[in-house]
């Protein structure tokens, strides 16, 4: 009877985790990113029942945090879980390294908790860190294999458009000369693996960089003309544009269209920036974000794709540099709405 149950159970948890797996291929859906970089925050108790309380199913974290992970067990959340940055160079040196990461981070937790991907390092390319990437994707896969989970947990790095060198037009889209051998082999990893590219889209940084050439309308999904014209893709919104940069620059070092974008983080902040970040603003582009991933129409690229993506954030952090960085959450520490935001169940 005790084997018996066993194989129940065993059996319960693989369909449960092959479904879990299988989620990579679902439509379009929208998450959100639990930083922690704030000194008044809720527990993470309270916050996954916030989280609950708004049909809100995916989140990301930045990088391992017990309380938090304890809290989502059985919640039915999905995690993208990051990786700390400093620990890329032990990572890549040290498949045992990356072994005891995951027999510490993912298997106490993974029956309980589903684990949508593990991002190696947040924004490190290019940068000092940027060669340590590869080799620790690479170690951390092995050790996930070792365990032999009876699911598989894509492994990838999470960039920012930093890593393009050309974005402009779209089919243009090309990373940088410098860290081109770099994304390559992260490119061909992804590729042979099923995994996606994990990239931070802010229409928002483009605006303030260049609101000369850019309308704000257009970074705000609130144009209803063609603002750029790329041979026969035609862009609306600024979002479109930089993610189908980012999907050609993918085919370029080698992805062919196999590679799938998953924005894992966009946002408006909400004041500290005069007549552009403003409460509006941040409500308009959210609200219209979440409209347009859940819409299922893809990008010009990729129409019909759906557009899995991550606002930025769900709190205020007060512990973040100061200005617009401590105002792009979604809720004010108490937990009450900065403005409110429609997530589609």
């Amino acid at each position: 009877m005790a084997q018996l149950c066993f194989f129940f159970f065993i059996t319960a948890v693989s369909l449960l985790l092959f479904l879990q797996s299988d989620s990579y291929t679902e439509s379009a859906a929208v998450g959100v990113n639990y930083g922690m970089l704030g000194d008044n925050l809720p527990p993470p108790s309270q916050v996954v029942t916030l989280l609950k309380s708004r049909n809100i199913t995916r989140c990301r974290l930045f990088a391992p945090n017990s309380d938090a992970l304890s809290a989502l067990q059985g919640s039915g959340i999905e995690v993208i879980l990051g990786t700390l940055n400093q620990d890329l160079p032990q990572l890549a040196a040290d498949v045992s390294f990356a072994r005891n990461w995951v027999s510490t981070n993912i298997i106490p937790y993974f029956q309980t908790v589903h684990f949508r991907y593990i991002s190696a390092g947040n924004e490190v390319i290019p940068g000092d860190l940027a060669a340590y990437v590869f080799p620790a994707i690479q170690n951390l896969d092995q050790a996930l294999r070792d365990f032999q989970l009876p699911y598989n947990i894509p492994v990838s790095t999470t960039v920012s458009t930093a890593v393009l060198g050309t974005s402009y037009p779209p089919s243009q889209g090309e990373f940088a000369i410098d860290i081109d051998s770099i994304m390559r082999s992260i490119v061909g990893f992804l590729s042979a693996n099923g995994s996606p590219f994990l990239v931070n889209v802010y229409p928002y940084f483009s605006y303030i960089y260049d609101s000369t050439n850019i309308p704000l309308d257009y970074a705000l999904f609130n144009s209803s003309q063609v603002v750029v014209r790329d041979g026969e893709l035609e862009y609306k919104n600024l979002f479109d544009a930089i993610t189908d940069a980012v999907y050609s620059a993918l085919e370029r070092a080698g992805g062919g269209t196999s590679v799938k974008v998953v924005v894992t983080e966009s946002g408006w902040p909400s004041k500290e920036n005069g007549d552009t970040a403003t409460i509006e603003n941040a409500w308009m582009y959210n609200n219209k974000l979440i409209d347009h991933v859940s819409g299922g129409g893809g990008t010009p690229k990729r129409p019909g794709e759906g557009i899995e993506a991550y606002l930025f954030a769900i709190f205020n952090e007060d512990l973040k540099p100061i200005g617009t960085e401590q105002n792009f959450g979604l809720y004010y520490p108490n937990t009450t709405e900065v403005y409110h935001v429609d997530f589609i169940d």
